[in-house]
């Protein structure tokens, strides 16, 4: 009778994992719309459109009374978003850890995000700093939430399955920005049948992206459940003090700070590759909305494939050696992005195919690989760490990208200094002993890891 009862209580808790592990990978599914439609297609083409028709006639802004080139403020607002997140992630993760209440401040961290990109329909004319305000408030939300949703992890997965729900959650990320993007396909190609104007349709599906935002965040909401940890009760320290504090502990463990620090520099890389590679294509090649639009849903699709095959790579190779197999495969794909042909759309494809494969697994494998290095009861705290590393730190790209483009004028040179990032990252995680950094950080190693 104590035997079936025990099987009872571990099926009844597997069941709920489960459940709560299904209403986390909505959570990808509805702000990665946002990414995708938001970030990686419309807003950079279109931003800078506005932001050169607001210019003077040597082509420059003058946000604050700073001259910039049109062409550089899209990429200087991503910027900016990114150094305000390093400022308000700390504080949602202190609180979170202080609390054990992730989902109010995840709701209101998504429900900000949501409002400012549905408020990106009212960005037209020459309304440059509405669209840059809009974008920082959308960015800079964003990366909270995600400090909140990644730090479910370990709490929703044990170790053996981290990998898989990681590599699940981008994967249904990627499949809702496929479906959307499809959906802003038929309205941008077809909008004089929708009775709409060009730069109209652009404004609707800025928007969509976040009701849909908004919308599907109230499943992760209903589905997930708040913990108290042991480090929930036990401090009044918040904000910077709280980051301080992380990073006295981090200090303690050297070799979770040394997989951070690679992963700060390769993911500085691909966010930027994210955000800017819509602005190549349609500034440097002069490609039009639609081949781009094309372009994004290619990398969408096999991004899917790439991050569930990926997590099977690393059933069988460990998630580090597949990060850096993926770091090799980023700096051919980037480096052949530099000789690409003006107006060639196959070769752009080309492009976004070799993109695509290896995004979405080099970033649900550094999630998953992350959460067994941190230790128990330090979720919020440790990811607020992490997600500083995956977007809060990730200004150098852009800031580079925008520079050399304004030192240059081409976006070329622009989108070659990015390899950088890859080869360094590369490097420094080749350095870090992942075994012995789950050890140290108080884990059961897993077989592969």
């Amino acid at each position: 009778m104590g035997t079936d009862t025990v099987r009872e209580q571990a099926a009844d808790e597997a069941a709920e994992r489960r459940r709560e592990q299904r209403g986390w990978y909505v959570y990808d599914w509805a702000c990665s719309v946002y990414s995708t439609s938001v970030l990686t297609v419309f807003l950079g083409p279109y931003l800078t459109s506005v932001a050169k028709a607001a210019a003077d006639a040597d082509g420059f802004v003058h946000p604050l009374g700073i001259p910039l080139r049109a062409g550089s403020f899209f990429a200087y607002c991503v910027s900016a978003s990114v150094i305000l997140s390093i400022f308000v992630m700390p504080l949602a993760g202190a609180a979170a850890d202080r609390t054990g209440r992730k989902k109010p401040l995840l709701a209101v961290a998504a429900y900000l995000g949501a409002a400012a990109t549905a408020g990106m329909f009212f960005l037209d004319g020459d309304r440059y700093l509405l669209g840059g305000l809009l974008l920082i408030v959308a960015n800079a939300s964003l990366a909270v939430s995600m400090v909140l949703y990644n730090s479910y992890l370990p709490q929703i997965a044990p170790p053996e399955e981290r990998d898989a729900v990681s590599s699940r959650g981008w994967a249904f990320g990627y499949a809702a920005g496929s479906l959307v993007l499809v959906a802003n396909l038929i309205l941008y190609t077809a909008h004089d049948t929708f009775g709409v104007s060009e730069t109209t349709a652009v404004r609707i599906c800025l928007a969509s992206a976040g009701i849909w935002w908004g919308a599907f965040t109230l499943v992760p909401l209903k589905r997930l459940r708040d913990r108290r940890t042991t480090s929930s009760s036990g401090t009044s320290t918040h904000g910077w003090r709280q980051l301080a504090a992380t990073v006295r502990d981090l200090r303690r463990q050297p070799l979770t700070l040394a997989f951070l620090l690679a992963y700060l520099v390769y993911n500085d890389g691909i966010q930027t590759v994210i955000s800017q590679a819509s602005v190549y294509g349609s500034e440097e090649l002069g490609l039009d909305q639609s081949t781009l639009i094309v372009a994004v849903l290619l990398v969408q699709l096999l991004a899917v494939a790439g991050a569930l095959g990926m997590g099977r790579l690393a059933r069988t190779y460990g998630a580090k050696r597949t990060i850096l197999g993926s770091l090799v495969a980023w700096t051919v794909t980037l480096g052949a992005g530099y000789f690409l042909p003006a107006g060639a759309p196959v070769w752009f494809f080309v492009l976004a195919a070799g993109i695509g494969v290896v995004l979405g697994g080099s970033q649900a494998l550094s999630r998953s690989l992350f959460s067994h290095l941190v230790p128990p009861g330090k979720e919020a705290e440790y990811f607020s760490a992490y997600e500083m590393s995956d977007r809060g730190m990730s200004w150098l790209g852009p800031l580079l990208f925008g520079l050399t483009y304004q030192l240059t004028g081409s976006y070329r040179d622009a989108i070659i200094s990015l390899v950088a990032f890859f080869v360094v990252g590369f490097l420094l995680l080749a350095r870090v002993p992942v075994a012995q950094a789950v050890r140290d950080a108080g884990n059961p190693v897993p077989d592969r890891i």
